[in-house]
């Protein structure tokens, strides 16, 4: 009887064992279930694609909106909408053809963007101070557009960059959540503000939590925003390599480091989270890879791992997709402002799944 006990509890433990490592292994080394479509954003015109931000699908789930930075020079980084009559903010159909564009003067150097339930565009300018010409009213600031581009809402100083209800500096990206409230992280650098602020719909200020460290609550450098669909926020915590997760009254409820150095996040309607890393390498993050990690939101469970085939963690700082959004059907598109030269880079790249 002792022996057939010690016998299934033996087989209990491997079988455990066996169901827990795979789910941890898929994080760095998995069969890609996706494929990559090429040349899938067109841009009119002849218009040279420049780098590309943050991106993000429409209510109707087809759509997919992103900050396409406007001058396309291959050693410009940092400004280059700042002398630029191009629209960055851009809506692509399914077909990856430009059905809107907007925007064209408003920021330095776009960076994060959401559309919320009303298909209102609310877009970051993440410049920082020493890239805003002299005497240039435009930058650390959040603006929110209509559907077709009318301006409704700025929130920041534009120019400024500061602390306290009024101002940021540098932020990244910005959340709406199912009742109008806003979430903005401020700011990309890891020695900047360090903290999310959050807004009702009118754009009175509510609170901000948040400060510069290694703490639970604290950051360096949040580069990405995002509220699932259970209300919980996400923050791409991205220098200190983890994701936090708080409630909307800025309560810490975890803190996650197997998606890897989180630049963008995003999440389906089916419990699945995706995680865009563009920047673990051999000194940053050694031990991961870059690429989109795909879990359950709920568990935090790695099941899938796009690998970009290009990545070199030698390569600093990093390659590929720093933001990530998902459509309705579950086609993943990933926003790659760096350029590379090995591949075709500063794209919106397309990735459909070609097996189960």
């Amino acid at each position: 009887m002792s022996f057939r006990i010690q016998i299934a509890s033996l087989a209990t433990l491997v079988a455990l064992v066996s169901f827990s490592i795979p789910q941890q292994s898929v994080a760095q080394n998995s069969t890609n279930p996706y494929a990559i479509i090429e040349g899938w954003a067109k841009l009119p015109g002849g218009r040279v694609m420049g780098a590309v931000g943050k991106a993000k699908v429409d209510p109707d789930g087809r759509h997919i909106w992103a900050v396409v930075r406007c001058d396309a020079g291959p050693d410009r980084f940092g400004s280059e909408c700042a002398d630029s009559e191009l629209d960055p903010i851009l809506k692509f159909d399914p077909e990856g053809n430009v059905v809107e564009s907007f925007g064209s003067g408003m920021f330095i150097w776009p960076h994060g963007i959401d559309v919320d339930a009303s298909g209102n565009v609310w877009v970051t300018d993440a410049v920082s101070d020493n890239n805003i010409p002299a005497n240039d009213d435009r930058g650390h600031h959040v603006i929110k557009f209509s559907a077709t581009g009318d301006l409704l809402m700025t929130l920041g100083t534009p120019g400024e960059q500061g602390g306290g209800p009024n101002h940021f500096t540098s932020p990244s990206d910005v959340a709406i959540a199912a009742n109008g409230d806003v979430f903005i992280a401020d700011g990309h650098n890891a020695n900047g503000n360090n903290r999310v602020v959050k807004y009702n719909s009118r754009g009175e200020f509510l609170m901000s939590w948040g400060e510069t460290g290694y703490a639970p609550g604290e950051f360096r450098a949040l580069h990405a925003i995002a509220i699932d669909p259970n209300g919980r926020v996400f923050v791409g915590d991205r220098s200190n390599s983890r994701i936090q997760i708080f409630d909307q009254e800025g309560n810490h409820a975890a803190t996650w480091t197997q998606f890897g150095r989180p630049s963008g996040i995003a999440f389906d309607n089916n419990g699945r989270i995706y995680v865009a890393d563009s920047e673990s390498d051999n000194v940053q993050n050694p031990g991961y890879e870059m690429g989109i990690r795909i879990g359950e939101y709920e568990t935090g469970w790695v099941h899938e791992f796009i690998r970009f085939p290009w990545a070199n963690p030698n390569i600093l700082p990093g390659n590929g997709a720093e933001f990530v959004t998902v459509d309705s059907e579950g086609n993943i598109y990933g926003g790659e402002p760096v350029p590379n030269p090995h591949i075709n880079a500063r794209t919106l790249r397309k990735y459909v799944r070609v097996r189960p």
